[in-house]
Formats: structure tokens, sequence, C-alpha cells
């Protein structure tokens, strides 16, 4: 019988680095969650409004976009491992500042949006550091997509769990012990960096402006056209499907005549789908075509969201959400792998904070568009509609998604990058 560590499910926890790392984000990926629940609960319950919810993802997400050229350029430029900890630093004074504002009544709107923007802007440092450091945490760069998986499979656990504790957590003891907790959980992060064993960091002494840096970025996905493509189709995503989380509040207080309470349920069996799609992208067989899990994921999440937006009985319409949210991580999960396994390793920091912008930058401004016009049609509706468009983008890719695979990057572009690329499943 294999011993644990050798299952191909679990294969990337041979390696001390990453097994720290997994379960420093692990405690932190609880409290997030467990704040992004509160955050939008308290907001929705001081203004009713669909419109504001989609502001509030705005206020923290486009910060994000913005700030990414910035972020992806330092990743590669700088030392990454010292960014995280900055970032986690700064990430906790943010979650104190939300937790003083509810403990002393200062509820007002316009302070969670400035804080809100606040913790976008560090995302936007933090997000490309982090992913690229798995990288470097994983022993066998032929274990990167297994680890991936992994880390996205434990992100969607949290998802599972956090909001179905934050919602009672709201109830029973309110807003502020929930962003006490995310605050105590970055410093789990901030130990299991402290415990990792890394190569000394050898500083790059770039005379590039952090702008002609970034340019090359997309300068690279010329060279790359799958990459590119996996990019633009998760940005068409990002916009117009992945904000139906925007009037989840709605579908909790109103649809379904709920609380808080429910609002963490509906968000928990998105997260059950979550959980499942990450387990079976972390245990697919080597040579499982990525793009066609792509399309087919594509297709799954547009099922859920019209299933979900019409079904008025809660356990059969959570059956829905399920599918949603198996959809929704299994797009990004497959992007994340293909992107960074495809990419040059000089590249993969510009590389990620593109995608990331594709994501920063299109979701929020999908998080106002689907709160508007929910506002004005209501949210079953404005969700069906994402779904059926869920429908479109995947018959738009299909001839892309479902042809033969192929490596997109060649030895024209970088030489010697196929002893590091990984090529497993594509």
């Amino acid at each position: 019988m294999k011993k644990i560590g050798e299952l191909n499910l679990f294969r990337a926890f041979r390696s001390l680095n990453y097994t720290l790392y997994f379960i420093g984000r692990s405690v932190s990926q609880f409290g997030t969650w467990m704040q992004r629940t509160a955050v939008v609960w308290v907001v929705y319950s001081i203004t009713h409004s669909a419109f504001l919810l989609g502001v509030t993802i705005f206020a923290e997400q486009f910060p994000s976009f913005i700030f990414s050229i910035f972020g992806g350029v330092a990743a590669d430029r700088y030392d990454r491992y010292k960014i995280i900890k900055i970032t986690q630093i700064t990430s906790m004074i943010q979650a104190v500042l939300l937790a003083i504002l509810i403990y002393t009544g200062h509820t007002a709107v316009w302070a969670i949006l400035v804080l809100s923007v606040i913790l976008g802007i560090i995302n936007a440092f933090d997000v490309p550091a982090r992913q690229a450091l798995v990288n470097e945490v994983v022993a066998d760069p032929a274990d990167l997509p297994n680890a991936l998986s992994l880390t996205t499979a434990m992100a969607s656990l949290a998802q599972l769990l956090g909001p179905a504790l934050s919602g009672i957590i709201l109830n029973v003891f309110g807003a502020a012990v929930c962003f006490l907790i995310n605050a105590a959980s970055f410093g789990g992060v901030i130990i299991s960096l402290l415990l990792m064993k890394l190569p000394a960091h050898i500083p790059k002494n770039s005379k590039k402006k952090i702008t002609t840096e970034f340019i090359e970025g997309f300068a690279y996905l010329k060279k790359a056209p799958d990459i590119g493509l996996i990019i633009l189709m998760l940005a068409i995503v990002s916009l117009l499907m992945l904000p139906y989380n925007t009037v989840l509040p709605v579908f909790a207080k109103v649809v379904f005549k709920g609380d808080a309470s429910t609002f963490g349920y509906i968000t928990s069996f998105i997260g059950i789908g979550a959980v499942t799609g990450t387990i079976f992208l972390a245990s697919r067989k080597p040579g499982t075509g990525l793009k066609m899990i792509l399309f087919l994921s594509t297709i799954v999440m547009a099922v859920g969201l019209i299933g979900f937006s019409q079904i008025k009985n809660f356990p059969l319409a959570m059956f829905f959400a399920a599918l949603a949210g198996f959809g929704g991580i299994a797009q990004f999960t497959v992007c994340n792998i293909y992107v960074q396994s495809e990419s040059a390793p000089h590249m993969r920091g510009r590389v990620i904070s593109i995608l990331l912008m594709a994501i920063f930058g299109m979701m929020p401004i999908g998080s106002v568009l689907v709160g508007a016009v929910s506002q004005h049609i209501g949210a079953p509706a404005t969700v069906l509609g994402q779904g059926i468009i869920g429908i479109v983008i995947a018959l738009i890719f299909a001839k892309f998604l479902t042809g033969r695979e192929k490596n997109p990057i060649s030895k024209d572009i970088d030489p010697g990058v196929t002893e590091e690329v990984i090529t497993e499943g594509l």
C-alpha cells in the first residue's frame, strides 16, 4: 500500500516548504472568508441596496486591478518572501480597523468602502507574490500543478466553512468578532513563512522602468497566444458570470426569506461545489486536457446559475449553487495551472499579474453592473441572464477549447524554459 505522501492527490506535500505554506494559507483563508461574508452582510443590512453591494465589491477589487502593474513587477524584481510578510501585517491592521469601526458604532458605509480600497491595494502586491512563491516552495517542479490544485482546494474548503461559521458568529456576536478572527488568522501565514527555509534572494539589477517590464509581459503573450486566449476568456467570465455572488445577500434575505445564517449557507454550498471541483482537478490523470475541462466547467457553471436563479425550493437551489461553485472554481484553477505551468520563469510574475488584472479589473466592474441590473429587474432574472451568457461564452470559445492540446511556449521564446515548464496534462 502506498503511503499518503506518495498518493497522486497529495504528492506536493513531499515538500516541507509547501506543507508550511499550505498550513499557513489554510488558517488565513478561513479568516478571509469570514471577513468577506461579514462585510457584504453589514453593508446590505445598512443600505438594503443591491447596487451598493456591487460598489462594495468594486471598492475592494478594482484597486487590485490598478496596482497589479506594480505588484506583478515587484513579484519578479524583489524578494517575494519579504513582500508577503509585509502584506500579511498590513492586512492584519486593516481587519483590526474594521473591527474597531463596528465596536465603536461607526458603521458608515463610506468608512467600510475606504478600508476595502486599502485591502484591494494590499492584495495587488500580495497575490502575485504569493502565487509566484508556490513555484519556489515546491521542491519538484513536476508537483506544481498538484500544488496549485491543492492550494485552490484549501481556499474552496475555506469558502465552504468560513461563511457558514461567519453567519453564526454574525447572528450571535456581531461582525466585529469576524474581523478580529480574520486579523488573528494572518498570524498563521507569518508563522509559516518564518519556519520556511528558502534560498537567499538574489536581487535583480534591472534598470528598466516598471511600465517597460510590464509591457514586456503583454509582448510575451503575443508569443504564447494560447495563454493569452485563456486569460481573455477568464476576463470575459469575470465580467459577466463570476459577479453573481454580488446579489447572494438578496437571495438570502428576499428570495429565501432568511437571515445572515441563510447567506452563510448559500455561500457554503457554493463552497461545497468548489471543493469538489478542486479535488477533481488535483487528482486528474496526466494527459487530461485542461482546455476541455475549462470548456465543460463553463457549461456546468452556466447550468448552475440558471437553476439557482429559478428554483425557489431552498435544498434544490443549493444543489445548483454547488454546481455554480464547481464550475467557477474549476475555471480559475485550470487557468491558473495553465498560466503558471506554461509561463517562462522570468516572466511568471508579470503574466500572473496580467491574469489577476483580468479578474480584478473585470469582476468589480461586473459587480457594479450586476448590482445595477438587479436593482431594476431583480436578482433572479439577473443571475438567469448570467447563466445564459455563460452558455454563449462556452460556444464562442468552443473551437479553441476543444481543439488539439499543444504547448504554447516554444524554444524560440525562451531557450531552457522547457526544463522548467510543467507540461503534465497538456
